[in-house]
């Protein structure tokens, strides 16, 4: 297949990019190196990808419609996988209008562009932070989301409704997958695990947020990567929403022991205040995704925090 991937330099792009590249398939990697992070993350990144003989880098942002349409019909895709968006809960809160401008009126011009060239599959990667902070355990695709508690998870559920009405109007085939905590090799650096590994190493202390017993079902990103590719293999669905995640939730403070334990090293603690947007627990009920597509979540806590560390390491520079 010819598969277009948004957000191709970033973390759970350039995974999944070479997952499907790895499996036969010829990728066309859009991305605009948005300088919420140092771009040279996702410079190295994209070198990474660029190495394939089967992948083709598009610097652009989705929001460019007459780049966009250029695009999609100079190419016939089979499949496209939107990754791009801006990411994080907390910096939302302080640049709400951005993340409607990516995240809503982006994925409206994407999807635009997808149905006029006549693209029949779209997979569009929702959140975990829809859930909110309702209390039922495991959270289920069935369970009401009308109730988002920061500017990134409304532009989320947002996203997944969006690509509803492009598939009543369009018949376009849909797969909204909430992704749960993911973490590994080239992850974020505002993220957790990151950025506590970096503090440690530096010998600084790190802060929770509240006492620490928030619970976080902490998903590999290798796992995500193969949900994505057998769900861009499977025979069709119409419009579906799937948890992905691990299923087994962590506790913020076996977290950080399970780092401690692979840094070799003690972690100093400092509290602060529980910070608005944060929900206070995530826990995916795969049991959909398992059925429809085999999904499976195969890496613990401790191997995953594992190969992080060792990949940090080998790439502090």
């Amino acid at each position: 297949m010819k598969i277009l991937v948004t957000g191709a330099a970033g973390f759970i792009g350039s995974h999944v990019s070479e997952a499907l590249m790895n499996s036969g398939h010829t990728v066309f990697g859009l991305d605009n190196f948005d300088p919420f992070y140092a771009p040279a993350i996702k410079e190295r990144n994209a070198k990474l990808l660029c190495q394939y003989p089967d992948f083709e880098l598009i610097r652009e942002d989705i929001r460019n419609e007459n780049k966009l349409n250029e695009l999609f019909h100079s190419q016939s895709f089979d499949l496209v996988i939107h990754l791009a968006a801006k990411a994080g809960v907390r910096p939302s809160i302080q640049e709400a209008i951005d993340y409607m401008d990516v995240n809503v009126i982006g994925l409206t011009k994407l999807l635009e562009a997808s149905v006029r060239s006549g693209v029949k599959r779209f997979i569009f990667a929702s959140s975990s932070s829809i859930y909110g902070n309702q209390t039922k355990m495991p959270f289920s695709e069935s369970d009401d989301v009308s109730f988002p508690i920061s500017p990134y998870s409304a532009s989320k559920r947002s996203g997944e409704l969006l690509c509803h009405v492009y598939h009543h109007l369009y018949h376009l085939e849909v797969a909204c997958l909430r992704l749960f905590t993911v973490y590994g090799p080239r992850q974020r650096p505002d993220l957790a695990i990151y950025k506590f590994t970096e503090l440690a190493l530096k010998g600084k202390p790190i802060e929770l947020y509240g006492e620490g017993n928030s619970l976080r079902d902490y998903t590999y990103v290798s796992d995500i990567a193969e949900g994505i590719l057998a769900i861009s293999q499977h025979p069709v669905l119409s419009y579906e929403i799937f948890n992905l995640g691990n299923g087994n939730p962590i506790r913020l403070s076996d977290m950080i022991r399970s780092l401690q334990n692979s840094l070799h090293c003690n972690i100093e603690i400092q509290y602060g205040e529980k910070q608005a947007g944060d929900v206070n627990q995530t826990h995916a009920d795969i049991a959909k995704a398992k059925s429809y597509f085999g999904f499976q979540a195969n890496v613990s806590l401790d191997q995953g925090v594992e190969r992080f560390v060792q990949w940090y390491k080998e790439n502090q520079e």
